[in-house]
């Protein structure tokens, strides 16, 4: 009570700005108390009103300085505009979330929205406000309110000019180039937008018209609604071309905004024509805290804003992973064959990255060097329709994600664990034929250069300090583990950069842009549109797969962190030609031993690492809920234990 009687003794009406709206913080900073009990907050705010009324003196100021509050700040702000971004472009919220998280706010403001953001920044304020009986909002209401039927009025005007101002935002929106192109043009649903300002004309006309019925207002509202409906189909007509012809964050972002803000002004019709005003503004307000809280997370905006495109990119990979799972015998030898080849490629990759080492270039130049190497060698594995073991995971991972779209129907999950021990095949198929071929392919390379140089491929300096960085004794493991969250990325930026391509629709700028056409001819630019759009994701793949093995170590070397790559195929290369270093003496030490001992566990981390991370991110693209993946796991659990020979060797 002591709280009470100095908050009530500060309140003063004349004060200036700041101060009127450092006592309304206050007030909501007492009555929230420490946030244990709604009862407890409800009954602080009854204390409060009895002991306003307890004294006349004290009525008057509090109505005048509500009268002062209510006459300075600007409420429409909260009412439209509270949540959403000031430009509708994901960056430019990205970085207003970011200036609210790390810049404090201040109270001397006359934007509502800024101030109920101080005022009211806690979920247990909306729970509380939501909870406010009638009789309590309606008591509230007579303290604050001189005379009722005038705020009311001034009310009704506050949520008419927010209606105005939403839906020339949704209009605007609607006639953005980026979006009105995109809409079905057969369903005219490029202009379901051009009448919502008419229709918000007349029903303002009809609602402050007394000479108008009660019919001719429930027609101007039911009009507003059909358009906002209209609308709402138009921008569904949007995201099914994104879903066709590839997805942008940022139109997505414009389109949620969009559909928020027609969410927006259905609320506010609701608000406006409610006959019990005071608490429909209650429930708004607490409507409002929840909403303002939604506003400030970083985390769900990136998330809200990129399921599609996760989802996308998950569809794209499962497309390009349907090629890498084996189901019969003779697909397995056709990808132990492939993959016996990618390992002949990577041979000639391990030459040249310890050549590139020798070089004895600068930390980045070196990494860049390798990374080049890294690159070119998995394009040519690529365009030579041959397999690198560790691309699997990631592109096969949503493939089997999107076998769960129908995972209540009867088989669902017995065919998708049939899935998995096809899948699991595949790689360790893929794996064995990498690291069985890798190894005399470095043998011969290793002859090769002795022929050539009088030296093998290493100098044994070199040899043993690759034994040191392979053995299972150090740190090869974690570092392994790394690599298939390096291969998961890789992956991501395959799924992005070929959804980029489609969006812009560069196979047809190739196949038909003049300047294009008349340098290489019509019928070889649509061959190489063809052969574009088909590798597209592939490339981009590789590329930023090889550059991030070449040069992570190299920057993350630079801050003292010495993250290593560990990639199965090239470390088992690498072993071989420390071995052709150190000839046969090497193999009566431990340490070769622990190197060979950790080539199937780097081959098993990578693997798993990539695949459970590309997994979980197409689980969660096609909604896949927690029970059902408990189910998964039981199903595949269940088949190991009763069938383990299908997971290595096909029927």
């Amino acid at each position: 009570m002591k709280d009470l009687r100095a908050l009530l003794a500060a309140l003063n009406p004349a004060a200036d700005l700041a101060n009127r709206h450092i006592w309304l913080i206050a007030l909501f900073d007492w009555l929230r108390g420490d946030e244990s009990s709604i009862d407890a907050t409800l009954a602080r705010l009854q204390t409060f009103m009895d002991a306003v009324c307890a004294q006349p003196e004290l009525q008057v100021k509090l109505k005048a300085w509500w009268q002062v509050l209510f006459n300075t700040v600007d409420v429409t702000t909260l009412l439209a505009d509270f949540g959403f971004a000031p430009r509708t472009a994901f960056v430019s919220e990205l970085a207003e979330r970011l200036r609210r998280k790390i810049l404090p706010g201040t109270p001397e403001t006359i934007d509502a929205s800024e101030l109920f953001a101080l005022v009211a920044p806690t979920r247990f304020d909306a729970r509380w406000l939501a909870a406010l009986p009638d009789a309590q909002i309606d008591q509230l209401a007579d303290l604050l309110s001189s005379n009722t039927r005038t705020d009311t009025l001034i009310w009704q005007h506050h949520l008419m000019d927010a209606l105005t101002y939403c839906t020339a935002q949704i209009r605007a929106t609607g006639f953005a180039p980026e979006l009105r192109l995109r809409m079905d043009r057969g369903n005219d649903d490029d202009r379901a937008f051009h009448p919502l300002s008419t229709d918000l004309a007349e029903l303002r006309q009809i609602f402050f018209d007394p000479t108008q019925g009660d019919g001719e207002l429930k027609a101007a509202i039911a009009q507003l609604r059909a358009r906002l409906e209209t609308c709402r189909q138009a921008v569904n007509g949007v995201y099914a071309h994104l879903e066709d012809n590839g997805i942008s964050v940022g139109m997505v972002f414009m389109l949620r905004q969009l559909r928020e803000r027609i969410v927006r002004v259905r609320e506010l019709l609701d608000t406006l024509t409610s006959s019990h005003p005071a608490q429909a503004a209650v429930r708004l307000l607490a409507r409002r805290v929840t909403i303002g809280l939604g506003s400030k997370s970083i985390g769900a905006l990136i998330s809200a804003n990129s399921t599609l495109l996760s989802a996308k990119m998950a569809e794209r990979s499962a497309e390009t992973g349907e090629h890498y799972i084996t189901r019969d015998k003779n697909e397995y030898s056709q990808m132990l064959g492939k993959a016996m080849g990618g390992g002949a490629v990577t041979a000639l990759t391990t030459g040249l990255k310890f050549a590139v080492v020798g070089l004895g270039l600068s930390a980045f130049w070196s990494g860049f060097s390798a990374g080049f190497v890294y690159a070119t060698s998995f394009i040519l594995i690529q365009l030579l329709h041959l397999t690198l073991a560790t691309k699997q995971p990631a592109m096969t991972a949503p493939t089997m994600a999107s076998k769960l779209k129908d995972i209540e129907g009867g088989r669902a999950i017995e065919e998708f664990v049939d899935e998995v021990t096809h899948l699991v095949r595949s790689q360790v198929a893929a794996v064995f034929g990498n690291v069985l071929m890798v190894v005399p392919s470095v043998l011969l390379v290793n002859v090769v250069v002795m022929l050539v140089f009088s030296r093998p491929m290493i100098s044994p300096k070199e040899a043993l300090h690759v034994l040191q960085t392979l053995t299972l004794l150090g740190p090869t493991l974690m570092w392994a583990a790394f690599t298939g969250l390096i291969l998961f990325t890789s992956s991501l930026i395959a799924g992005w950069f070929e959804n980029w391509f489609v969006l812009h629709r560069l196979d047809s700028a190739i196949a038909y842009n003049p300047r294009i056409t008349a340098v290489i001819g019509t019928v070889r630019a649509a061959r190489w549109s063809a052969f574009m759009r088909e590798n597209i994701s592939g490339f981009a793949s590789n590329i930023s797969l090889g550059f991030m093995l070449g040069l992570i170590p190299a920057f993350t070397g630079f801050f003292g962190l010495e993250l290593e790559a560990r990639h199965v195929t090239l470390s088992a290369g690498q072993l071989a030609a420390a071995g052709a270093a150190l000839g046969l003496d090497a193999f009566r030490q431990p340490m070769i031993w622990w190197c060979v001992a950790a080539i199937p566990l780097i081959g098993a981390l990578n693997l798993s690492v990539s695949f459970y991370c590309a997994f979980r991110l197409a689980l969660q693209a096609h909604n896949v809920s927690g029970i059902d993946r408990a189910r998964i796991r039981r199903a595949i659990w269940s088949r190991w234990r009763s069938a383990p020979g299908s997971f290595f060797v096909p029927r």
